[in-house]
């Protein structure tokens, strides 16, 4: 055999061994992400804490990958081009590495969120709702940071050159980023002040609605025609606030008119039958309560109601309030006074009198 044929062979060989080690790691993987990560993903959650399990599925895909690069690396022995003296080649390997790394925490992060939450129910922790998605965000934005900054690093990249740049370039990013630091700002008012957190219902001249989530540059509200509007924290944190879920009872204030020709004694039945319903009324705020004869008017009398619910649920406030009017006319019935209509009188003249009877005999 030639020279030139040996080493055509040769590399041959190098290039089916290489592909044949790839080839293997790709089962590897597919065994891996088939059962083995099946079976430690079930036996991590029989752990007490759900802390584990959270990491084995934030590091699933980047663990597949990771056989991957193993393969790539342990195949470059075979490769005239790649191989561990190659600088290059091994910055790639080791930045491969990094970036699955921060690609798991990453995924760790954005679970941090039911995290927080389940340590809050758990252990009574004095976490605001409001603070755990900014929580979430700005630890995930660090890991970027960082590992942005070490992959830099192995390439050769000088990176305090590169945050002077930043330095000397602030001025004219916060002028052409006025906007969004306007936001960050709003944000962070949001956060400290704390008007509303997430699952609050408010009203602003703008929107009404139920927070959903808050970000550093908005904060998204749900409203009741279940459109998702995106407020920017700038606009929110200078507008007037009003938190419906704040409320520690839920007000009622209507007048019930009844027919002008119930008598005196009837009329004060009611207000008192009226007022002991609402006391009693286990659904029903005993503060302030307040049944009174209020005024005349031209087709009856008004009285005055005005109490507060304990609830200040919607669905159960239209349900108290519901069961109140249903009483009333139970009250109504038995004491057999009817409610005003709206009505007009109309008085004929002696000719008018004696032509709507002239039309209705010949009518007949």
């Amino acid at each position: 055999m030639s020279w030139q044929h040996w080493v055509s062979y040769t590399a041959l060989t190098n290039i089916g061994i290489t592909v044949g080690i790839l080839f293997i790691f790709l089962i590897f993987r597919k065994i891996f992400s088939k059962y083995v990560f099946k079976v430690l993903l079930w036996l991590v959650k029989k752990a007490p804490s759900s802390f584990f399990s959270q990491v084995m599925l934030a590091f699933e895909k980047p663990m597949q990958w990771v056989f991957i690069v193993l393969g790539i690396y342990v195949s470059a022995d075979y490769s005239h081009y790649l191989n561990e003296d190659n600088h290059l080649f091994l910055s790639f390997m080791r930045s491969s590495l990094i970036f699955l790394l921060g690609w798991g925490l990453y995924n760790l992060a954005s679970s941090s969120s039911l995290f927080f939450t389940k340590m809050n129910t758990k252990y009574s922790m004095e976490i605001d709702e409001i603070l755990i998605p900014f929580i979430s965000k700005a630890i995930r934005v660090i890991i970027v940071a960082i590992s942005f900054t070490i992959i830099a690093q192995e390439f050769g990249y000088n990176i305090s050159g590169f945050v002077a740049g930043l330095g000397i370039g602030g001025l004219a990013i916060s002028l052409a980023a006025k906007d969004a630091l306007g936001n960050l700002v709003g944000g962070v008012v949001i956060i400290t002040e704390k008007p509303f957190s997430i699952g609050d219902w408010i009203m602003t001249p703008s929107v009404e609605g139920t927070i959903e989530d808050i970000s550093f540059r908005s904060t998204k509200v749900r409203t009741f025609a279940q459109a998702l509007v995106t407020v920017p924290n700038a606009t929110l944190a200078n507008e007037n606030i009003t938190n419906w879920s704040k409320m520690g009872k839920r007000q009622v204030s209507f007048n019930l008119r009844v027919a002008h020709d119930t008598p005196k004694e009837k009329l004060e039945n009611v207000v008192k039958r009226i007022n002991y319903l609402l006391k009693n009324h286990e659904g029903i705020h005993p503060e302030t309560i307040l049944v009174n004869f209020d005024k005349y008017q031209e087709n009856g009398f008004d009285i005055f109601l005005y109490f507060f619910t304990n609830t200040t649920n919607w669905e159960e406030f239209l349900k108290v309030k519901e069961e109140v009017n249903f009483e009333i006319l139970d009250i109504l019935d038995n004491e057999s006074v009817s409610l005003a209509l709206q009505s007009r009188k109309l008085y004929l003249g002696p000719e008018m009198e004696n032509q709507v009877k002239f039309v209705t005999e010949e009518g007949s």
